[in-house]
């Protein structure tokens, strides 16, 4: 099915309907509590491009995910360029549109092409960061050998995490926990990584 334009609450529905993988449709990566409480529609300006972008993000680092830990829930992933915004200048934790573009906006490029991002928890990693915050670096050296990520950033609450693909990936991992800063920037994948997600396997 291709959509050029949502102009319609029918289009709405058969772009939310759309298939992006084996367990993810379109409709699971639209809600926004910043657009619902400001009555603000979120749905992409170009939803062939969102579509395509979208589809990659869940094939090749959702799926896997879902595949080795068990079910993901998505706390918040696309944003439209007007729900971006507005999240931004009400200081609700949204970067600038600029910095989005290719991140939680997805049918909009940065200067190194399209990318995707969402925000997901792993409620079976939960119990395990619970007892002990730093586990997130077990997840977060996991994904860096296994997935073809572009970005990571772990903010503190519930483990949740900014999972982002992108056609030029940065492999880049960035924490708000304890020890915050980078994790990783640009490093090859490493066999010696793997003692840290042991517990994981």
């Amino acid at each position: 099915m291709t959509i050029k334009k949502v102009s319609s609450i029918t289009k709405l529905e058969d772009l939310g309907r759309i298939q992006l993988s084996k367990s993810f449709f379109m409709r699971d990566f639209l809600y926004s509590e910043i657009a619902n409480w400001y009555g603000v529609p979120n749905f992409p300006d170009h939803p062939d491009i969102a579509i395509r972008i979208g589809k990659s993000l869940c094939e090749q680092l959702l799926e896997p995910l879902q595949d080795k830990f068990g079910r993901i829930a998505i706390r918040s992933a696309y944003r439209s360029p007007s729900v971006n915004q507005l999240g931004n200048e009400k200081g609700h934790n949204c970067a600038s549109n600029e910095k989005n573009f290719a991140s939680h906006i997805w049918d909009y490029p940065n200067a190194n092409g399209f990318g995707a991002t969402a925000c997901i928890v792993i409620p079976s990693f939960l119990e395990l960061y619970e007892k002990d915050q730093s586990n997130w670096q077990q997840i977060a050296y996991w994904i860096h050998n296994n997935l073809n990520y572009s970005h990571l950033t772990f903010p503190p609450k519930l483990c949740a995490f900014n999972i982002g693909w992108h056609e030029q990936p940065t492999r880049e991992i960035y924490s708000y926990i304890q020890p915050k800063g980078y994790l990783l920037r640009g490093e090859a994948v490493n066999e010696e990584f793997e003692k840290f997600y042991s517990d994981l396997l």
